[in-house]
């Protein structure tokens, strides 16, 4: 005897923006189980692409602070990078090392951001509390280097804004041994927790083909067995001085892109460690940068390695003070299309999980 059952149409999100942003996904289940799934972005678009072909490069900075709201250092680096790679501009080494630094401790508190709000997802509390206590200390290292706890408008096209300032050297090389101590912490705390990874384990796979098919980076991509990452591969900034691993795994699931941004934060803690000891004793912050940035007429793409993946910025000059054309390659946007993939055929207690290890933040996607 067959039950008869009925599509049911449902909308999960648009969520409020004080939580994950307005993401809203729309699945068709039949029972529990998701038969097509849809992502519907859109919400938080500002045009930032179009809008740029109006300001200036300086003024364009601050917009790329609010594209991911908890990695604004690398997309400022983005930008200045890709208008100092046209205009072939030498960057002081001092400028370069703050830059490398303000990266790294940006891609930890990033990385601990999505730690403990992907365990609250699934149902942890504890290490919510524990990341964000951990977080405050690099928030509070920014705030002294640049006056801004989120969106910090500190890169400039040429160097950087602001010198750090007494003492902060140092406060950085004492954070590097505390965050290694809590690493070990959240590791114990979760990573080996039966309960947690009955919920994460095996859970949203896919392979290598899959992943380059679907022009995943990041965790999203070496989660897979593919060793790319853009500070080794193409480097860019100081990385070439550095030595670091890039986290690699094989099974292509959720957990594996769980320990892979963990073992990241290890490995910035390691660079972080090697440049606040090559750190130079002084030097200038800004290069030989004009007043008023004039890139020469031609067109420049230029790509780092996020927290999330591959971010690029396109910029295509006439040699005015403003761009002609501006794109950004957004990790998160594109990371975003396996999602339908990854969720037909499963329960809807899997969707959580493996929209949260994926990693997108939502100003990316709609910037």
């Amino acid at each position: 005897m067959s039950i008869r059952t009925e599509e049911l149409l449902l909308n999960v999100g648009p969520q409020h923006p004080s939580t994950h942003g307005v993401f809203r996904i729309v699945v068709k289940l039949d029972g529990e189980i998701i038969t097509h799934a849809d992502p519907v972005m859109g919400y938080l678009h500002r045009g930032t692409e179009k809008l740029a072909e109006n300001l200036t490069y300086t003024q364009i900075i601050p917009y790329t602070d609010r594209m991911d709201y908890v990695s604004a250092m690398t997309n400022n680096y983005v930008l200045v990078h890709a208008v100092e790679k046209l205009m072939g501009l030498e960057i002081p080494e001092r400028a370069e090392f703050l830059r490398l630094i303000v990266m790294e401790l940006q891609r930890i508190a990033s990385h601990m951001v999505w730690w403990g709000t992907y365990l609250l997802d699934i149902g942890a509390m504890s290490p919510f509390l524990y990341a964000f206590r951990d977080r405050e200390i690099i928030i509070n290292l920014f705030n002294e280097l640049c006056g801004a706890r989120l969106t910090y408008n500190y890169m400039r096209v040429g160097g950087v804004k602001w010198d750090a300032p007494e003492g902060w050297i140092q406060k950085v090389r004492d954070f590097i041994p505390y965050m290694r101590d809590k690493l070990d912490e959240y590791n114990n705390l979760v990573s080996g927790n039966e309960i947690f990874l009955a919920r994460i384990k095996g859970v949203g796979k896919y392979d290598a083909a899959t992943a380059i098919a679907y022009g995943l980076s990041g965790a999203n991509l070496r989660c897979t067995g593919v060793n790319w990452d853009i500070r080794k591969d193409q480097p860019y900034s100081l990385y070439n001085r550095f030595e670091f691993d890039v986290p690699v795994a094989q099974n292509g699931d959720c957990y594996d892109r769980y320990l892979i941004r963990l073992e990241e934060i290890r490995q910035s803690l390691r660079i972080l460690e090697q440049a606040v000891e090559q750190f130079p004793a002084d030097g200038e912050i800004m290069g030989k940068a004009p007043r008023v940035i004039r890139p020469p007429e031609g067109e420049v793409y230029a790509a780092i390695e996020s927290p999330r993946g591959e971010i690029g910025c396109y910029i295509v000059s006439k040699g005015k003070d403003k761009p002609y054309r501006l794109k950004f390659r957004r990790p998160s946007f594109v990371n975003l299309q396996i999602l339908p993939k990854l969720l037909v055929g499963e329960t809807m207690t899997n969707l959580i999980t493996i929209l949260g290890g994926i990693d997108i933040v939502v100003g990316e996607v709609d910037c």
